[in-house]
């Protein structure tokens, strides 16, 4: 589940990948933010709650947007993976200019809507610049390399992670939540061992990355994004290790941004942004 091509003309959407427990009334800069990126009171949001089982969970979104000004919100549930290949739901989510994924379990969001017309429609929609937002579970879920469970802590070990398909918005990077709040270091760490291509970003809750259509990361929100990055991977130890064993790595590197700071995805060149000018 790769990233659509771009058609000739056209420039990719945004991808926004959020922590989780984002603010949601006393200054909601991330939702705000995808709002405005949506075209404000002209945009047409989805909002997929389909990673939560709480029966009011795409009814708050819905209010919430409506507050911040949103010209249209749909709200569009999948039960069943049927419901993902339904020819109605996907012509009204064609009319979207912006989609929001809710928080919840990632895994309901692979296996209700892993590899159907709904999933390859985000893609394509978010190809042709349409942006695409997700909180918590939504956020894993983004990327193709999804983090689908594991466990809490700051030791690498084989065990400590699983990872499954996700939408494939993006190829580059495996993202968790909760990232300082749930202490989840060790498995983004260990998500790395076992696919040091990719670039681990670990949100924090009311974080977001704000991923541009030039693969320039720009960091929003009250927390961290800690970045880390396996290019420089001298050695690892993923090979030899048996499930419980700890996981050596010789030549991660860790950036910690706050908001303002930015990382390119493509260079793997992080900035402090606007902090570094104030400082000089």
């Amino acid at each position: 589940m790769s990233p659509a091509k771009v058609p000739e003309g056209s420039k990719r959407g945004w991808i926004i990948p959020i922590g989780g427990a984002e603010q949601k009334e006393r200054s909601p800069v991330i939702l705000e933010r995808f709002v405005q990126l949506a075209g404000g009171r002209d945009a047409r949001i989805a909002v997929i709650p389909t990673a939560s089982k709480l029966e009011d969970t795409g009814d708050r979104y819905r209010a919430l947007f409506r507050e911040l000004g949103a010209g249209e919100i749909l709200l569009l549930d999948f039960d069943t993976r049927r419901d993902a290949f339904e020819k109605g739901r996907i012509a009204e989510l064609e009319e979207c200019d912006g989609v929001f994924i809710t928080g919840g379990n990632q895994l309901r969001l692979s296996t209700m809507l892993g590899g159907t017309d709904i999933s390859r429609k985000i893609r394509e929609m978010n190809a042709r610049g349409v942006h695409v937002c997700g909180t918590s579970a939504g956020a894993s879920f983004l990327s193709e390399h999804m983090i689908a469970f594991g466990e809490d802590n700051v030791t690498p070990h084989a065990r400590s992670v699983t990872l499954a398909p996700g939408l494939g918005l993006t190829n580059r990077v495996v993202i968790d939540q909760h990232f300082t709040q749930r202490n989840r270091l060790g498995r983004l760490i260990t998500a790395l061992a076992f696919n040091p291509f990719l670039i681990g970003l670990g949100l924090d809750e009311d974080t977001a990355a704000f991923i541009a259509p030039d693969q320039t990361v720009e960091v929003e929100g009250s927390g961290t994004l800690t970045v880390v990055d396996a290019d420089h991977l001298k050695f690892s130890s993923m090979d030899q290790a048996g499930p419980e064993d700890p996981v050596s790595m010789l030549g991660l590197t860790l950036h910690v941004l706050i908001r303002g700071a930015t990382f390119n995805l493509h260079t793997r060149k992080a900035s402090a942004g606007a902090l570094a000018v104030d400082k000089a």
